[in-house]
């Protein structure tokens, strides 16, 4: 019994550094919350941010242009952002910049319309799902 108290602690311990660990890294006000049994990032107003499976990977850049960002806008950076760690910041065909995680550029959905929304979850185009909520970690 002794020994469980001792991992529930632990883990709990663990949660705690994860979280200041994430805080430090992160770009102002994003944060991260569980949704459907996922841990996932949200923006600085609680709403869910997204990755689409079309960015090419490692590249860095985004392909959602365009009309696409009227229903998936991008997580702007702003002027004096800059990289930290697995945050970094893309530059988009539009010459705006957009905050990456992991190198995978990251949108709201213009559907979601409270925190803890996830209504772009797995959204598909022609037939496949490429839009899923940015999962921490």
């Amino acid at each position: 019994m002794r020994g469980r108290a001792i991992l529930a602690v632990a883990f709990a311990l663990s949660l705690v550094f994860s979280a200041a660990s994430f805080a430090q890294n992160a770009p102002d006000g994003v944060k991260t919350t569980k949704i459907g049994g996922n841990v996932v990032f949200v923006d600085a107003h609680g709403m869910t941010l997204y990755t689409f499976d079309r960015d090419p990977k490692g590249k860095g850049q985004s392909v959602c242009n365009g009309p696409c960002t009227k229903f998936w806008p991008p997580l702007y950076a702003g002027a004096g952002a800059h990289d930290m760690g697995a945050w970094t910041v893309i530059t988009r065909k539009d010459g705006s910049n957009q905050w990456a995680y992991e190198g995978k550029p990251l949108y709201n959905f213009i559907r979601d319309k409270a925190p803890g929304d996830a209504k772009g979850n797995n959204m598909g185009m022609k037939g496949a799902h490429v839009w899923h909520v940015a999962k921490a970690g």
